[in-house]
C-alpha cells in the first residue's frame, strides 16, 4: 500500500465484523512490521499486551467505557510504555555492544547520555516513554493497513485500571488500546472530518 494511499483511506472503525478473526500469524506480521517503528537509541521501550480471549475482553471492555468495538474486535492491543527502558537492564544495550564490534566505551556513553536524557527527571522517562510508544503505535496502525486489517486507537480507558488489572509493573504506563480487526460492511463510517491544514498548525521561522 502506497503511504499516500494509506492516509487518505485509512479510517478508524468504531463497528467491527466479529464473526471474522486474525489468526495469531498475522497478528505477529502485523507486530514484526510495526517494530521498525524509531526509538531513542533502539531501546523499544514497549511491548503489547494482545487481548483476544472472552474473559479479558471483558475485562478491558469494562475499563475502557464499555466500547463495544473492544469486544466485537478479534484483538485489542494494551500499547505498554516503560518509563526505565533506557535501563541498563534493557537488552537492547547487549546487541548494540555487539553492533559496535565489542566498544565497550560506545555503549557505555550511549548508557550515560540515554541515562540523563531519559531518566534525569520523572517528566523525561514519562515523554521518553510515552513518545516511543507513540511511534510503535501509529507503526501498527499502518503496518495493520499493509495487511488489509482496520483499527481503532482508544485513550478514553482507565489507564490506572488498565495498570492494575493487567498487572503492569511499577515502571510501565499504558499509553492507549488500539481494538484490530475487519469493519462491518453491514455499518456505515461517519463522513471524514475536515482536518487543519499547513497554514493553521505550522509556523515557518
Amino acid at each position: 500500500m502506497e503511504t499516500k494511499h494509506f492516509f487518505n483511506e485509512r479510517r478508524s472503525v468504531n463497528h467491527f465484523d466479529k464473526n471474522r478473526t486474525i489468526n495469531d500469524t498475522l497478528l505477529k506480521d502485523i507486530i514484526n512490521l510495526a517494530v521498525l517503528a524509531p526509538s531513542g537509541f533502539n531501546l523499544q521501550p514497549w511491548r503489547i499486551i494482545a487481548v483476544k480471549t472472552y474473559e479479558n475482553k471483558q475485562k478491558l471492555y469494562n475499563l475502557a467505557n464499555q466500547q463495544e468495538k473492544v469486544t466485537n474486535a478479534p484483538v485489542s492491543l494494551i500499547i505498554v510504555a516503560d518509563k526505565q527502558g533506557y535501563d541498563e537492564s534493557n537488552p537492547v544495550w547487549a546487541e548494540m555492544l555487539q553492533s559496535v564490534g565489542g566498544k565497550k566505551e560506545i555503549v557505555s556513553g550511549a548508557q550515560k547520555a540515554a541515562a540523563y536524557l531519559y531518566g534525569s527527571t520523572e517528566e523525561r522517562k514519562i515523554k521518553f516513554a510515552e513518545s516511543n510508544a507513540g511511534l510503535l503505535s501509529m507503526a501498527l496502525m499502518i503496518s495493520a493497513a499493509e495487511y488489509g486489517v482496520d483499527t481503532h486507537p482508544m485513550s478514553g480507558i482507565d489507564f490506572d485500571g488498565l495498570h492494575r488489572e493487567f498487572k503492569l509493573k511499577e515502571s510501565e504506563s499504558v499509553v492507549m488500546v488500539i481494538s484490530m480487526g475487519y469493519f462491518d460492511t453491514s455499518k456505515k463510517l461517519y463522513p471524514r472530518r475536515p482536518r487543519r491544514l499547513f497554514n493553521e498548525i505550522a509556523t515557518v521561522i
